[in-house]
């Protein structure tokens, strides 16, 4: 039987970093970004629209079900621990915890709010040579000003600002026993310890990782996000990197200030 952890966080905060580190351990197998919430997410939303199920709702089988959904949907991989990656998770840790009946364990890539941003605007102003994102199409006026685009990336259904607030949520809602936050800046400055902590939180034997030669493991193809660009490579060398939003940003980057480093605080 698998031994499920699961990752979820800030877009533009190290995830694919973290896990192609991971997979370095010959017992973890960690993913690309992961459509297994969704397949679990659909079944227990459809569940009781069948007519058979509201006539007879069987919610214990419901819960195998899910359960079931969850290590099928690794049954090739023969690796005993999983660590799956979507920042959805983080919305959904009450299904996971009655699907699989115990704690679970979520690890969560932050970053200097202001980096997340500097990181997106770098990304647009390069997609922007020979392509239109969506996020412009439907607000070309938002996105003509760098303030407003910034705006824009921390509205509540787009990617900052969605992954912030399920980050937030998750603490509000009492689950901060169930996550470990993985600062990107202290991932790349100290990985050894950073490592260290996280194999703690997930109680897992230690593992002498190589920061100096990290394979890509983990692939997607980033055309389906629309920037025209690769979104989740990698370099091969964990090392210190200087902050981008100065450069990038500018003076906008004091209106994120205070909120850099919002889980430290939550």
């Amino acid at each position: 039987m698998k031994k499920f952890y699961f990752l979820g966080g800030l877009p533009r905060a190290g995830s694919t970093l973290l896990c192609n580190i991971l997979a370095q351990n010959p017992e973890i197998h960690a993913t690309h970004t992961s459509g297994c919430l969704e397949v679990l997410f659909m079944v227990r939303n459809q569940w009781n629209e069948l007519i058979e199920h509201k006539a007879h709702p069987l919610e214990d089988t419901k819960r195998e079900v899910l359960k079931g959904i969850l290590h099928n949907y690794y049954w090739n991989i023969e690796k005993p621990i999983v660590i799956d990656k979507s920042r959805g998770w983080l919305a959904h840790i009450e299904m996971l915890e009655w699907a699989l009946e115990e704690k679970v364990k979520i690890l969560v890539p932050v970053r200097d709010l202001r980096d997340v941003l500097a990181s997106f605007e770098k990304l647009w102003r390069k997609s922007a040579q020979s392509t239109q994102i969506q996020l412009e199409k439907s607000n070309y006026i938002m996105m003509q000003r760098l303030e407003d685009r910034l705006e824009l990336w921390c509205n509540r259904e787009e990617p900052v600002g969605l992954a912030v607030n399920r980050v937030k949520d998750g603490i509000a809602r009492g689950f901060s026993d169930r996550m470990h936050f993985v600062e990107y800046e202290s991932l790349c400055r100290d990985p050894k310890q950073t490592l260290k902590d996280v194999y703690n939180f997930l109680e897992l034997k230690p593992f002498k990782h190589d920061f100096n030669h990290v394979e890509q493991v983990t692939t997607e193809n980033d055309d389906v996000h629309g920037f025209g660009t690769p979104l989740h490579k990698i370099r091969s060398k964990v090392e210190p990197q200087q902050p981008q939003y100065p450069e990038i940003l500018g003076a906008v980057a004091d209106r994120y200030a205070r909120d850099a480093f919002f889980w430290r605080t939550l």
